[in-house]
């Protein structure tokens, strides 16, 4: 994990900058006269066809993205080097909190081409422009390379991908503004380039800021924007936030796994939600709570609470008469018996649960037992996840009030387009500018920082 050794660039340019005064040195970037030596659009297209003949294959990637825009420049203006350079540079200057390093992003050339960029002729210029693109492709893959940081993909589309140089030139000149686009980082999440500008702006010590760091490999984890909808789960901060068109429309608290069953990091699709759900108790509840409560309150506990013992775990278990199980070796662990509770007011998933296929059995359920949601401290499930309001979240996902059939059970209704879920786990946030510190609930930040430390040390 690289350390922060951050030197503060401050740069204050106008809209378009003439780099007439600079003298190589990030920050000293001075607006003059302008380049009055610039040629003209046609020969600065002219020189950058000439300057990209040939090439390596990455070369190739650059003059594939040019010659469909008929050489026309990205970061020039006017005649001059656009704002959005200064944006670029900045990113690039402070490479190491994303991890990068310079020689990496070729600032050293895009330095020394921006100089003689002063001389304001074609041939510099198109220098300086290609050098500005190498540098952007650069950082932007960069940035997007997700190390491993716990997260579960159950579908390799929900993954972020590294994008081809052209792809990543692409998305950055059909932005509405080029400089918005850099200075929100706009392609990773939201809330990476929120908190890496958090810590941009802030000297921490050198364990926050490694903290801060780790933090931010799990929000590169997720993509910028995976669907015009999706839900995200911070299990961190026991919160539901749920995105349209990149961004939060809504929230709500939620609790989450407790410490011995946590919450994994997952990223699966919301398919359907299950109106009157049973609800299958889990083994290790099973025998902790069920049989200590059938060997000390009888077999009426089962009846009271609307539990149905089963068979087996197969789809075709048959209900069996709990008189004839051994409710003693269940308590003991020696053996294992299958337990769901009838849908009802007391039903431990509330009135609807929210399915999402993973190989961990993890979803999103009501709850009757609204008092944990009103605690600061919400990591108390066996691993999955109940909802504020279920009810709400509902009518998000499916455009309506889900209501079940009259006297139904267990009633599938499949969403049309499925909604992406991630799960992430944030020990570190941004929030308004600020960075908050959370509690590790999971005791998964040093581990995970030792393994992103020996990655560094491999890669070097």
């Amino acid at each position: 994990m690289a350390q922060l050794g951050l030197a503060a660039a401050a740069f204050v340019l106008s809209p378009q900058v003439a780099y007439a005064q600079f003298d190589g040195t990030p920050g000293s970037v001075n607006s003059g006269s302008g380049n009055s030596a610039y040629r003209g659009g046609d020969a600065l297209a002219s020189r950058l066809q000439a300057e990209l003949a040939g090439g390596s294959k990455r070369e190739g990637e650059l003059r594939t993205f040019y010659a469909a825009r008929q050489y026309r420049p990205l970061w020039i203006e006017g005649g001059e080097i656009s704002g959005a350079a200064d944006t670029l540079l900045r990113l690039a200057d402070t490479a190491r909190i994303d991890g990068l390093n310079r020689k990496a992003l070729r600032v050293d050339d895009l330095l020394s081409a921006l100089r003689r960029s002063n001389s304001g002729t074609p041939k510099d210029m198109a220098r300086a422009e290609l050098a500005l693109s190498r540098t952007l492709a650069a950082y932007v893959q960069g940035t997007r390379i997700a190390r491993d940081s716990g997260m579960s993909y159950q579908n390799s589309l929900l993954a972020p991908v590294v994008p081809s140089i052209g792809s990543a030139l692409g998305t950055a000149a059909q932005a509405d503004s080029l400089d918005a686009y850099l200075g929100e980082m706009r392609w990773m999440h939201p809330l990476y380039s929120q908190l890496r500008a958090a810590l941009a702006e802030r000297e921490l010590d050198p364990a926050a800021t490694q903290l801060v760091q780790l933090n931010l490999e799990r929000a590169r984890a997720l993509p910028a924007n995976p669907a015009p909808r999706y839900v995200l789960i911070d299990a961190a901060g026991a919160s539901l936030s749920m995105y349209e068109n990149g961004k939060v429309v809504d929230t709500m608290r939620v609790v989450v796994g407790k410490p011995s069953q946590p919450t994994p990091m997952i990223a699966g699709e919301l398919s359907s939600a299950i109106l009157n759900p049973y609800w299958n108790v889990p083994p290790d509840l099973v025998r902790d709570r069920i049989a200590y409560n059938v060997n000390t309150k009888g077999l009426g506990y089962l009846k009271t609470g609307g539990y149905q013992v089963l068979s087996d775990w197969s789809d075709n278990a048959k209900v069996v008469s709990p008189a004839k199980v051994d409710w003693r070796a269940v308590a003991a662990g020696t053996k294992e018996q299958r337990v769901r509770q009838l849908p009802g007011r007391a039903n431990f998933m509330g009135k609807v649960k929210f399915t999402f296929p993973n190989n961990l059995g993890i979803y999103l359920h009501d709850t009757p037992d609204k008092a944990l949601l009103k605690e600061d401290t919400r990591q108390a499930s066996s691993g999955c996840v109940r909802l504020e309001d279920a009810a709400r979240l509902g009518r998000w996902l499916f455009g309506r009030t889900l209501v079940p059939s009259r006297g139904a059970v267990e009633q599938t209704v499949a969403l049309d387009q499925p909604v992406p879920v991630y799960i992430t786990y944030l020990t570190a946030a941004p929030d308004k500018g600020r960075i908050v510190f959370r509690e590790d609930t999971y005791d998964r930040d040093q581990t995970q920082l030792a393994v992103l430390r020996r990655a560094d040390r491999t890669s070097r």
